[in-house]
């Protein structure tokens, strides 16, 4: 046998092997979409905050089997693999922690956000908050759901 034969295949990674360095990633993006939006620059060679990521909706509890509680959910990607942050809220919709969920076929890993990156994600949930979209996307999931 040749030595090509016998070689191994590496073992594919976990996502839980490969949220950190995803995570650091988009947070690393955000960051500068963010401050260049504070600046009073709506885009930037990366893009822009408006257009970063796919959606922000809210996700009903018991859209997914096991799910027991609603969240709102910045979808940055879709497929293989995936990626969001969740944001859970009260009733009254003060946070009570985000999520970043990594996802790809069959396997999934999150971590909740904590220190400066929780600062900055809850930034932007105050922004999603002020232009409207947390109570449009909470109303419009929540009448498709009494349909």
């Amino acid at each position: 046998m040749s030595k090509a034969q016998t070689q191994k295949v590496p073992e594919p990674q976990t996502c839980r092997q490969r949220l950190g360095p995803h995570l650091q990633g988009r947070i690393a993006d955000i960051r500068k979409l963010w401050a260049a939006y504070g600046a009073g620059q709506e885009e930037t060679d990366e893009g822009s905050i408006h257009e970063y990521g796919l959606s922000f909706d809210y996700v009903a509890a018991g859209t997914f089997q096991d799910q027991r509680v609603g969240y709102w959910r910045w979808q940055l990607s879709w497929g293989g693999p995936s990626d969001e942050f969740r944001f859970y809220a009260d009733p009254g919709w003060k946070l009570t922690r985000i999520e970043y969920r990594f996802m790809d076929w069959w396997d999934g890993a999150g971590l909740e956000l904590k220190g400066d990156d929780e600062t900055l994600l809850t930034e932007l949930w105050d922004w999603f908050e002020e232009c409207g979209s947390v109570e449009a996307e909470f109303q419009k999931a929540t009448r498709e759901e009494s349909r």
